[in-house]
């Protein structure tokens, strides 16, 4: 697998990741377009965060966007998963984070949240999903790393 910073050139590639990904979570309204979450990739989430891509065989698996102490995105296509990309990518965003991360995940996510808690994330908070656009309830979850 190679880990390698994303650029404009890999916006197609982020997008499939992403609709793929979201394809599997069926307790999500769909509430944009394919080309509406193209667009968005390429104009709000690339030149608005650090963007890293996982790759095997050539291909974009799986990506992490952050800024400002804020994993705002880690996807893995559903036909990567579960084979360390998401590790590889996760530790590429805490390391260049050291210090400490924020990121919110939906509570039906039961994957993602063991995921994160098995990295050293902690349950931060719980809502009822008013403040995100699906109204699905959500956790925030916190990392600070160890000191040295």
């Amino acid at each position: 697998m190679n880990i390698r910073a994303a650029d404009a050139g890999d916006t197609d590639a982020v997008t499939g990741v992403f609709l793929s990904a979201l394809s599997g979570m069926t307790y999500l309204p769909q509430l944009y377009t394919d080309a509406e979450t193209r667009d968005f990739i390429s104009e709000v989430l690339l030149p608005n965060n650090e963007v890293w891509v996982a790759e095997e065989a050539g291909r974009v698996v799986g990506f992490a966007g952050f800024s400002d102490g804020f994993l705002r995105h880690l996807w893995v296509h559903q036909a990567n998963q579960d084979r360390g990309a998401g590790t590889a990518l996760l530790k590429v965003a805490m390391d260049r984070c050291p210090d400490g991360l924020q990121l919110w995940v939906f509570q039906k996510n039961v994957g993602a949240r063991r995921f994160y808690e098995r990295a050293g994330f902690e349950l931060a908070e719980l809502t009822d999903g008013e403040g995100n656009e699906e109204h699905e309830p959500d956790a925030r979850y916190v990392w600070k790393p160890s000191p040295t």
